[in-house]
């Protein structure tokens, strides 16, 4: 018999085997993007011994690539975690602590003043699996240690508050909450690891939050427009609870999302620095103007909570303290909510949408009474207006708040 013929394997085989493998030598300033959902083992093996658990090897892309492995780890060096999971928005990230915690018969402290859907996932599907919650009063430590009971399992803190931006006394919640074993889990965009250190908030570090979420779409990612949240904890068993339910549930981000966090990280402080500048001096300036009854923002005097904001914040930047780009105004109750509507739609700069920290600034008019489950007894009479803060020229900004004012309300 004459010998086989060699065969050839198909065009379209070489392509999907090809053998080429570029060296490994190769550096830049930002890492590589890593895209799978599959993931290649060279043997069965390793396939049966590889742990994606502690970051040692590779399964499934939804358990992490280089790529996510990489930006986890520069989350953790900007807010002093530990270990880090990545999720596709901070609402995920809040979904993801409650769902990892808590059980039927459970049950959840929430400050009045928290983001609004992280309460309305309280009251809906938290309700519907027999959680039970409690909304308590942020700028009252004695009402959360009042609220806390056996069944309470999780505490969430936020400072400063969602649209109200009141800020808590954090260290004394965390107190309150660490004498009577509840573990605390921190909403930290706001501060963004800037701020304040969450896991370290003394200076002896002998005193911090159990979780710290962050809506990575804002400050992180810089550019308003990406969609990605985490979660972050220096305690090993509560992230395996964590890391456990994100696996459950399946929750993943794409390679370029977590690239373009990666990117924008090394000038995050530089770009926080620039927000909070401009917001501080447009705040100030407003305190000035005949249609403005109050200036809700941390830094300023007067403004809920600021003896607690100075307390943890007011060391950083020269003992000036960091506190974001976001503030809202009371305007007075004299003026109808038709006139604030014009206001809004009267500037021109300042474009009507929700989120923050990417470098238009934005301005939304909120229903506060409508978000809060009790008076708001430290805010005047009006319509609150929130402002976020961009990286336009201040005076420019300041220019198209005083046309719109005049506009409306002249």
């Amino acid at each position: 018999m004459g010998g086989m013929k060699a065969h050839n394997p198909d065009l379209a085989t070489r392509l999907v085997h090809h053998a080429y493998t570029p060296p490994g030598d190769f550096a830049a300033p930002q890492p590589g993007v890593y895209k799978a959902s599959t993931v290649i083992f060279p043997n069965v093996a390793a396939m049966r011994s590889r742990e994606w658990k502690d970051k040692s090897g590779y399964t499934y892309g939804l358990h992490g690539t280089p790529t996510t492995f990489i930006l986890e780890e520069r989350l953790c060096t900007l807010e002093g975690g530990l270990q880090c999971v990545l999720v596709p928005s901070g609402l995920a990230a809040i979904a993801n602590v409650a769902l990892a915690l808590l059980k039927p018969g459970d049950e959840v402290l929430i400050p009045d003043n928290a983001y609004g859907p992280g309460k309305d996932l309280a009251s809906g599907e938290l309700a519907r699996f027999g959680i039970t919650h409690v909304f308590y009063d942020p700028l009252d430590p004695s009402d959360l240690a009042a609220r806390i009971t056996p069944a309470t399992r999780l505490v969430w803190l936020e400072a400063p508050g969602s649209v109200s931006m009141e800020f808590p006394d954090l260290c004394e919640q965390v107190r309150i909450c660490r004498a009577r074993g509840v573990t605390t889990a921190l909403d930290n965009t706001w501060g963004a690891g800037l701020a304040f250190a969450p896991f370290d908030l003394t200076r002896d570090a002998s005193l911090g939050v159990d979780i710290s979420v962050h809506a990575l779409t804002k400050y992180p990612s810089g550019g308003g427009d990406v969609l990605m949240g985490s979660v972050m904890t220096r305690d090993l068993a509560l992230h395996m609870k964590i890391k456990l339910t994100h696996m459950r549930l399946g929750l993943g981000v794409g390679a370029n999302d977590a690239e373009a966090v990666l990117r924008a990280l090394p000038s995050i402080g530089l770009r926080y620095r620039a927000h909070d500048e401009a917001a501080r001096s447009l705040a100030q300036w407003l305190q000035q103007q005949p249609a403005v009854a109050q200036v809700l923002h941390p830094a300023l005097e007067g403004s809920p909570g600021h003896a607690h904001w100075k307390a943890l914040c007011g060391g950083a930047q020269g003992g000036q303290g960091l506190a974001a780009g976001l503030f809202s105004v009371m305007i007075d109750a004299r003026h109808s909510q038709q006139q604030v509507d014009a206001f809004c739609d009267g500037l021109r700069l300042f474009k009507l949408g929700y989120s923050w920290g990417g470098p238009m600034s934005l301005v939304v008019p909120y229903d506060i009474n409508a978000m809060r489950s009790r008076a708001s007894t430290h805010l005047k009479a009006g319509t609150l207006v929130r402002f976020a803060v961009g990286l336009e020229g201040v005076e420019d900004l300041r220019q198209d708040l005083q046309q719109a004012l005049e506009r409306a309300f002249n």
